[in-house]
């Protein structure tokens, strides 16, 4: 039996010719690619319905820690991407509860810096100085990082945002006021395999 065949008959693609003029305006512009954004907040909802376990954190909502770590950032001047950083940075916490900072960071690494990667993957470390011993951890784990360039920028990260933001009584923006950002922010993707770079 000939097992042979016209392979470009069995291929819609033709090859890829007929994928290719249409494939970067499709992922960039479609209905589809557009409405992850939404994807997203619907799941920063669904944080809104737990807390974190322990005194101290189970003050708030996840979601309310989110929204307050963001709002923090944005009165303190910092730019849409770091504001959209600090919204999503616990994202994790449902789908990704032993890895959530590196969930996050690889959600939002098209769209944002190189920089601002490392301090949303490499956050929960440095979280952990202020509870970490109370729970049988090293307090100073941070420490393994110590000497990386971003390593005082993660410390200003949970100095001035994260940790404060597990105030029953601060005043936060809410999802909505956040949403605009987050869609400036979210259809402007810096790298991905879709977007062709100049050559090196």
């Amino acid at each position: 039996m000939d097992d042979s065949r016209d392979m470009k008959s069995d291929d819609p693609t033709n090859g890829g010719t007929n994928f290719a003029p249409w494939v970067l305006p499709m992922v960039r512009e479609s209905d589809f690619t557009k409405a992850f954004i939404d994807r997203i907040l619907s799941h920063l909802k669904e944080l809104d319905a737990t807390r974190a376990e322990g005194p101290g954190f189970n003050k708030v909502t996840r979601l309310e820690h989110c929204l307050q770590t963001a709002t923090l950032a944005h009165q303190a001047g910092e730019d849409e991407e770091y504001v959209v950083c600090c919204l999503i940075h616990d994202i994790g916490d449902l789908l990704a509860p032993f890895n959530h900072g590196e969930f996050a960071a690889a959600l939002l690494e098209p769209f944002i810096s190189e920089k601002n990667y490392w301090l949303v993957a490499n956050h929960h470390a440095f979280q952990g100085y202020y509870y970490f011993e109370h729970i049988g951890l090293d307090k100073n784990m941070r420490d393994q990082h110590r000497g990386h360039p971003y390593f005082d920028d993660a410390i200003t990260f949970c100095d001035k945002y994260d940790m404060p933001a597990f105030n029953p009584d601060l005043k936060y923006m809410s999802l909505k006021d956040l949403t605009p950002i987050v869609r400036r922010v979210l259809l402007a993707p810096k790298k991905s395999i879709w977007i062709t770079q100049p050559p090196a």
